[in-house]
């Protein structure tokens, strides 16, 4: 089997054994990417001649059995909006176009130290602030299931490289959806973490407060697992990172109560992706879990009313103050931030206090349930040009409308994961959500290690040859 399509804990094992060597796995990689990239638009940043002196590197260490953690050596791609020293970092706007750092932020230094060879950056939108992948630097990526299509954002550049054969790891960002939604859309396992369980430094501004965080994306569980745990050791830089439990995940979850919402009030849902995660929850009922099926703790009305003061502030601060007053290219971000610039200060706190208040009752909430499922989107992709459907389930929406179901977890500073389940009729990738209690990061992954043996979605891979 061509080596870049391989597990990213399969290639260690074949290091391990001296069945494959580092270097090996790299150039089939990097074959794959010069043959598929310039389709997919997925990569934007390749650093050939690095990874393949810690190729080298890593193999020197499994030849002589001192490999630095057991995915040394793995190929690993980092989202645009994350920090890499010596390469590119736009953030998909212009205004970044010559922004090099100098120092790698946190969870990447974690993975180089852990011997990981950093591939390169992955496509995301301007200020990864919408939810589809395009910007005017390096247009549109496109789904490898379907490359008419998107893969969603703002992590489509991530899901589209580890989907595609392209690295069997990514880094992603995730603030409202940013992981979990595009996942869903190229079939892969993708977490959100809670605030300080995957700790940050040393990275661009925070523009979202603690709602965005890093997380890993991969085609299995296992794979998913292997690289949070290397890189969820607490860093006193970040204050949050102190308050997390240890990460634990049991070699199986003890049955829980599950909160299953099929759909946020009125806002509509794909019929396919309705039917699919309803297949999941009685899935996982026959798995010994209690599934109830019942109506979200809160609105998405009331949500937007705390998402969409933050956003706007967050977008007006970063151009005044890096930007030099400067627009986006993005229409839709210029009026973003004109909205932001004209916020009241009190609009501002009352979003702030609605944040805490929520999360006292997400907190209250889980009390009586330790999970909510639903779907992780409530669209399948579209065309990779559109920045959102403009229908659903034949229903106006707006530019949100496909992203309903996220942003509660980063709100209330909970962790999701997006779980491959029954595909739509034409192949194309569905997912559903869990979503749990603050620092429940363990039991969501040892639940989706059960969910993935009971039904292996996970590990399709698109026709691409």
């Amino acid at each position: 089997m061509d080596p870049a399509l391989l597990p990213a804990r399969s290639l260690a094992g074949l290091f391990a054994r001296r069945a494959l060597s580092p270097v090996e796995a790299l150039e089939a990689v990097l074959a794959r990417i010069a043959r598929l990239n310039p389709a997919l638009n997925a990569i934007i940043a390749l650093d050939e001649a690095a990874a393949r002196a810690a190729a080298g590197a890593s193999e020197a260490r499994w030849r002589a059995g001192t490999p630095l953690s057991p995915l040394d050596g793995v190929p690993l791609t980092v989202k645009d909006n994350i920090t890499v020293a010596g390469l590119p970092c736009t953030w998909g706007s212009p205004l970044f176009r010559d922004h090099i750092p100098e120092r790698d932020e946190l969870p990447v230094a974690r993975a180089r130290a852990a011997g990981l060879v950093v591939l390169g950056k992955t496509n995301v939108p301007e200020f990864t602030l919408q939810g589809y992948t395009d910007n005017t630097l390096f247009g549109p990526t496109r789904n490898p299931w379907d490359p008419a299509l998107t893969p969603g954002g703002s992590s489509g550049g991530a899901v589209a490289a580890v989907a595609a054969g392209l690295g069997p790891l990514a880094l992603g960002t995730d603030g409202g959806g940013s992981i979990r939604r595009p996942a869903s859309h190229a079939g892969l396992v993708g977490l959100k973490p809670t605030p300080g369980r995957v700790p940050r430094c040393d990275g661009l501004p925070a523009i979202l407060l603690d709602f965005e965080q890093i997380g890993p994306i991969a085609r299995t569980t296992g794979d998913l697992v292997a690289l949070l745990a290397l890189l969820a050791p607490p860093d006193p830089r970040d204050p949050a990172s102190r308050l997390m439990p240890p990460l634990l995940v049991p070699p199986r979850p003890p049955r829980c109560r599950i909160l299953h919402v099929p759909r946020f009030g009125a806002h509509p849902v794909d019929a396919e992706i309705a039917a699919s995660t309803a297949a999941a929850a009685r899935r996982l009922q026959s798995l010994g879990h209690a599934v109830e099926e019942g109506e979200a703790p809160f609105t998405v009305e009331a949500l937007g009313g705390i998402w969409g003061p933050v956003g706007q502030a967050g977008l007006a601060w970063l151009l005044t103050e890096w930007g030099g007053g400067a627009e986006p290219a993005s229409p839709a971000l210029r009026e973003m931030a004109a909205a932001g610039c004209a916020l009241r200060p009190e609009a501002l706190f009352a979003a702030l206090d609605g944040v805490a208040r929520f999360r006292r009752e997400m907190a209250g909430f889980f009390q009586g349930f330790d999970l909510i499922l639903t779907p992780a989107a409530a669209a399948l992709p579209w065309p990779a040009e559109q920045a959102a459907p403009e229908r659903i389930a034949g229903q106006a929406v707006g530019p949100r409308g496909h992203a309903v179901f996220t942003n509660f977890a980063n709100i209330g500073g909970l962790p999701g994961i997006a779980l491959p389940s029954a595909p739509a009729a034409n192949g194309l990738p569905i997912g559903f959500q869990l979503v749990g209690a603050a620092g429940s990061d363990g039991l969501l992954c040892a639940l989706a290690a059960e969910w993935e043996a009971a039904e292996p979605w996970a590990g399709r891979w698109p026709a691409l040859g």
